[in-house]
C-alpha cells in the first residue's frame, strides 16, 4: 500500500462526478439564487478528501475581478447546492461542499513571468 500524497483513483473519479453535476446545475440555473444565477464562472476541478467526505470546488469567473462575489455566493448556497446534487449523483454519502477560487492561471502566468524575466532567462541560457 502506497502512502503518496497522491489522490487515489476512487477520489479522482468522485471528483469528476460531482465536478459534472455542479456545472450542470449552474449551467441550468437551478440554484434558485438570482446572483448566482447572473455571475458567469466555470467548476475547473473537485478535490475530494481522501475519506470523500469533502468535496473542493475549484471556481474560476469568467469576469476578473469577480472572484469574491462568486466565492460568497457559492459559499451562501452550498448547502442548498449540496441538496441538488445529492439525486443526480450515485453516491452513498454526499460529501460537504467547499468552494475556492482556482489560482492555477495565476499561478502558471507567474512561472512564465519568471522563466523569461531576463536574470533567470540568463542563467538558463548558460546551462
Amino acid at each position: 500500500m502506497s502512502h503518496s500524497s497522491a489522490p487515489s483513483q476512487r477520489m479522482l473519479r468522485a471528483g469528476e462526478l460531482i465536478r459534472h453535476a455542479l456545472a450542470d446545475v449552474f449551467m441550468r440555473g437551478e440554484t434558485g439564487d438570482p446572483e448566482l444565477e447572473r455571475l458567469k464562472f466555470s467548476v475547473v476541478e473537485v478535490q475530494m478528501s481522501p475519506d470523500l467526505k469533502i468535496a473542493t470546488a475549484f471556481v474560476r469567473p469568467l469576469v476578473v475581478g469577480e472572484e469574491r462575489k462568486v466565492l460568497h455566493a457559492c459559499t451562501r448556497n452550498q448547502n442548498y447546492i449540496r441538496g441538488l446534487l445529492a439525486p443526480k449523483l450515485d453516491m452513498k454519502f454526499m460529501p460537504q461542499l467547499r468552494f475556492r477560487i482556482d489560482t492555477s492561471l495565476d499561478y502558471a502566468s507567474k512561472i512564465d513571468t519568471i522563466l523569461h524575466s531576463p536574470h533567470v532567462a540568463q542563467d538558463l541560457e548558460k546551462k
